[in-house]
């Protein structure tokens, strides 16, 4: 992904409206055409700048009169509550490649209270989005992450954070399957994430051993550098979730997690790395393991992986010509011991729609009232037989199906349509309900 503003440039969801960007009206139907830049931030471009670096160890509060900048990695312990108020912006200072930089972690003994609003979401974003220089845009990267951390159950005990320094603060893991690590409602985290070296990740939001007790909704990952959204055990529970063109997958489940996730919506952007070239080896709609081969390689570890999703939306692209590389290949893939319950969801635009791997036999999941396209193929079972009825299967080598929604597929520059997830049956936005993305998610960069 290059850092030219008109690469990342997207169609927008009808309906949504976002007051901080000033090149869309406030209150505006639907933003029905692509960026040519990415324009500042405003007013939030012009507000004092409050530097942050090291541990925060009493309660703090962030407002929305100010942005913030992460310097290093900013760490929440030692029974310290985090509040950050609605309409607040949070940036990194400028990363040095190979450094950890602008990285939020609630550590297992802190809290985060990062409640925004429909109107006033919370941002993580680019610094270059708030620089005020009109010829700078934001690229993959760009900030950190956010990780919270809690003492829930995962199947390693205790794990420590991927890409940081091996320091207590930065383990999460424990018994406590209602452990409750704060809220955060009315979220988006832009550009983030960084690779140190293979296997040393911070993604656009780390879940590690989140207790049930806490309260994740209306969160959005976009152009994330690695997964969007990654669960490592616990068994917190999410709704209303949007992972936009991560390089790597847009959801990823690991170690044991235990939660519920319902209203997600999971899309691809064609003009992206996971297609243009290659990307990494695989970025899925969803990837989901018990364990990695180092921890257990018979993947037997207890508590098994296995989330219940239920009314989820993952599109990837409308037909193989946009397809160039090899990173398009799964839209749900269970591999390593996983297990899963799916209801109620469409999957559509990838190779082979979703694959249960020989090493994950599929008789421990269900799947009922889903709609999966394949290019390829649509549900693939190497192992056991899951259960569930009442879904629909296709496999067009062209053409993915919509299954009813409307628009759910990015478009050539210039074209007329807008992006919209609703009219399916079933889906993130069934018929008949809300569009719970209206206000404070963001589709144009």
């Amino acid at each position: 992904m290059k850092n030219v503003k008109n690469l990342i440039s997207l169609l927008s969801i009808v309906a949504v409206s976002f007051t901080a960007c000033k090149k869309n009206e406030p209150n505006s139907a639907a933003f029905n055409k692509r960026s040519t830049s990415a324009a500042d931030y405003f007013p939030q471009s012009t507000y004092p700048v409050v530097a942050i670096s090291g541990d925060i160890i009493s309660n703090t509060t962030w407002t929305a009169g100010n942005v913030y900048e992460l310097n290093g990695v900013v760490t929440v312990r030692n029974g310290a509550t985090l509040t950050i108020e609605p309409g607040t912006y949070i940036k990194a200072s400028v990363n040095t490649i190979g450094v950890q930089n602008g990285i939020l972690v609630i550590a297992k003994d802190g809290k985060i209270n990062a409640v925004g609003t429909a109107t006033d979401p919370i941002v993580f974003t680019s610094s270059y989005l708030l620089d005020t220089n009109p010829t700078t845009a934001g690229t993959p990267g760009d900030f950190g992450g956010v990780a919270i951390l809690g003492n829930a159950p995962i199947n390693t005990g205790t794990k420590a954070l991927d890409g940081l320094p091996n320091l207590p603060q930065f383990y999460y893991g424990g018994t406590n399957a209602t452990d409750n690590s704060g809220t955060f409602q009315y979220v988006r985290i832009e550009y983030a994430g960084f690779t140190l070296a293979p296997n040393q990740e911070i993604n656009g939001l780390t879940l590690g051993a989140v207790g049930s007790g806490t309260t994740i909704d209306h969160v959005q990952v976009s152009y994330g550098f690695n997964d969007a959204f990654d669960f490592f055990g616990g068994t917190v529970n999410a709704n209303n979730l949007v992972a936009l063109a991560s390089f790597d997958d847009q959801f990823d489940f690991n170690n044991g997690y235990n939660g519920t996730i319902q209203y997600a919506i999971a899309v691809a952007d064609k003009n992206t790395l996971h297609s243009i070239s290659g990307g990494n080896s695989d970025s899925n709609g969803i990837e989901s393991d018990n364990n990695t081969p180092a921890e257990d390689p018979t993947f037997s570890l207890l508590p098994k992986t296995h989330p219940t999703l239920i009314n989820l939306s993952i599109f990837g692209t409308e037909n193989t010509s946009a397809i160039l590389g090899l990173g398009y290949r799964f839209g749900i893939r269970e591999r390593r011991g996983s297990e899963i319950d799916l209801y109620n969801t469409i999957v559509s635009g990838y190779p082979r729609g979703i694959v249960f791997d020989a090493d994950a036999s599929a008789s421990p999941s269900t799947i009922t009232n889903t709609a999966v396209h394949g290019f390829v193929s649509s549900i693939t079972v190497s192992v056991g037989a899951y259960t569930g009825g009442f879904n629909t299967l296709v496999v067009n080598a062209s053409n993915a199906s919509t299954f009813g929604v409307i628009q759910p597929w990015y478009n050539t520059p210039g074209s007329a349509l807008t992006l919209d997830f609703t009219g399916g049956s079933n889906g993130a936005i069934p018929t008949g309900t809300a569009n719970w993305t209206s206000g404070w998610t963001k589709f144009v960069f």
